[in-house]
């Protein structure tokens, strides 16, 4: 018999069409049940090891209110609900990198920076918070890491969620600048146009070891965007890919600003220098602004951040610029 598998339920066990509405998801108490990918009758093992990632302590009620969705048992339709909703409510950036304030990924640090303040972040925290968020209502997730850009050069340093529903693999990349906005099946050749965005999905070997690239469209080709691979993740695995990334001196989240915010029919990028702003199907405009001008989109993409906080980053990005200037 296989290891037994913990999944988190948080719904009430009965029909769909009686549940209540509710904006903030049902208020109900986290079950624990345990699947076995063969055999039956397994054993919860101890809590501790049954929960390494720590997602009993997520305040799912307080998630699905921030992102304006209700809670419903596990579907296609229920999950690319919640991913979108997810990239669309929070932004991708390394603000607190550059502040060297980042607290960390463990699950606590990340739900009161995403949840308690509306604050985005990178991939780690990004997928730490939306797979214990689909753990605890039932979905089988594995967290994976990969490399951006250059495979043969590239650290592990980019997390991703693999997610099996009714007996298929689906990629949620709810992390990454130019995010999915629902997840792409994990399938050789997988293409999906949604919205206009264009994402395929190419299965590649590292040894006996699959790997799967994820491209964007890009004007007339494919982009590759990262490779993941299949090796177990581990919570200390985060921790340390995280340590890599915000403190290592050359790693490119020290060396300027990235944050990108996805709108409806518009994804726009903001750096210390520049604002690209991309809309399906239209010319990608591209421009240098000032210093004042970063403020200003600080304010107009509903960046939430204190004014010590938005003081400290302007200065920071000055920094930045003069050094870059030589």
């Amino acid at each position: 018999m296989t290891a037994a598998v913990p999944r988190y339920v948080d719904w009430p066990a009965r029909e769909v069409a009686n549940w209540p509405i509710m904006t903030g998801g049902p208020q109900t108490t986290v079950g624990l049940v345990t699947t076995a990918t063969g055999g039956s009758g397994a054993v919860a093992p101890d809590r501790a090891a049954a929960d390494p990632w720590g997602v009993e302590r997520l305040d799912l009620a307080a998630y699905l209110s921030r992102i304006g969705v209700v809670a419903r048992p596990p579907s296609r339709a229920a999950l690319d609900e919640l991913h979108e909703a997810h990239v669309r409510t929070f932004t991708f950036d390394n603000v607190d990198v550059l502040l060297d304030q980042h607290p960390g990924v463990d699950l606590d640090a990340v739900q009161a920076k995403f949840i308690g303040r509306g604050r985005g972040g990178y991939c780690f925290e990004h997928s730490t918070l939306f797979s214990a968020v689909l753990q605890r209502l039932g979905y089988m997730v594995e967290r994976r890491l990969g490399r951006v850009g250059d495979p043969s050069t590239a650290a592990r340093t980019h997390c991703v969620v693999v997610v099996t529903l009714d007996g298929q693999r689906l990629l949620a990349d709810p992390g990454f600048g130019l995010s999915l906005l629902r997840p792409i099946p994990l399938v050789d050749g997988a293409e999906d146009d949604y919205g206009g965005w264009a994402y395929c999905v190419r299965r590649r070997s590292i040894g006996d070891m699959p790997a799967w690239d994820l491209y964007r469209r890009r004007d007339d080709d494919w982009e590759l965007m990262h490779r993941h691979d299949e090796l177990p993740v581990h919570p200390i695995d985060l921790i340390a890919a995280h340590h890599y990334t915000s403190t290592y001196p050359q790693s490119h989240f020290r060396h300027g600003l990235m944050l990108t915010r996805h709108d409806h029919g518009r994804h726009t990028g903001l750096t210390e220098e520049t604002v690209t702003v991309r809309r399906p199907g239209e010319p990608t405009e591209h421009r240098r602004i000032s210093l004042a001008e970063v403020a200003e989109l600080l304010h107009e993409l509903q960046i939430p951040l204190t004014d010590d906080e938005q003081e400290r980053l302007i200065k920071r990005l000055a920094e930045i610029r003069s050094a870059k200037a030589g």
